[in-house]
């Protein structure tokens, strides 16, 4: 079974989906901006708000740059986050990937859940990383990029060892006519959770993630029960 993300689309600096609950609302798997920027922007507020209501988990996205940020930096946006919206968990996107980062990540995550409460962490790779990443977090986002990619893609041997409820892909750039295809490739690859999109990205396209996908309602309807955040 797949689980479908869905937020609030266009909101920027806030309230990001997690994994866990049932939602309305339009998709996307992150926010745009990089944090929750210099004070509380009310349509996140709104959008988090329904989202709780709706029992979602909701997660502030917080920018590790690929390892460059200041955990210090990065501390001050959940709280900012924490204060301003109240999120279950935080989406740590651009996490590094090899294995030489993981002990400095290992680091950040266990002081971020001992010093925010924190429940629910999800780590934003876009690709598998190293295998010891899946012991910080509790899920993985091993895939985010265009249909073009991935419909070759290949699914890490060490994946196998986990739950399909611990990876997380996004897909931009989906057709409509192979969305079941989409569908068996994450089914394939071990992978509930899932954003697939029509919308596209790159030099001058926008953010493939700010709008929900043209053809949410036959996303909803091939997965029924299964759509959630």
């Amino acid at each position: 079974a797949h689980r479908v993300l869905a937020a609030a689309a266009g909101c920027r600096g806030g309230a990001a989906p997690g994994a866990g609950g049932r939602a309305g609302g339009a998709p996307g798997p992150h926010t745009p901006a990089a944090g929750p920027g210099a004070r509380p922007d009310p349509h996140c507020l709104e959008a988090a708000g329904r989202l709780r209501n709706g029992g979602v988990r909701v997660l502030g996205r917080l920018d590790l740059a690929r390892g460059a940020r200041a955990h210090t930096e990065l501390r001050h946006d959940a709280h900012r986050y924490l204060d301003w919206y109240r999120v279950d968990g935080f989406l740590l996107d651009r996490c590094p990937t090899g294995g030489a980062e993981l002990p400095a990540i290992r680091r950040f995550v266990s002081g971020l859940r001992a010093d925010t409460g924190t429940t629910h962490l999800v780590l934003g790779h876009g690709t598998h990383p190293h295998p010891g990443y899946a012991e910080c977090a509790d899920q993985l986002v091993t895939f985010a990029g265009p249909w073009s990619d991935y419909r070759w893609s290949q699914v890490a041997e060490w994946t196998a060892d986990y739950p399909p409820d611990r990876f997380c892909h996004f897909v931009h750039s989906v057709p409509r006519g192979h969305l079941e295809e989409a569908l068996r490739i994450a089914r394939w690859q071990g992978a509930a959770t899932i954003y697939f999109t029509d919308r596209t990205g790159g030099r001058g396209q926008g953010d493939p993630w700010e709008a929900m996908p043209g053809y949410w309602d036959e996303i909803v309807s091939r997965l029924g029960t299964g759509v959630s955040e």
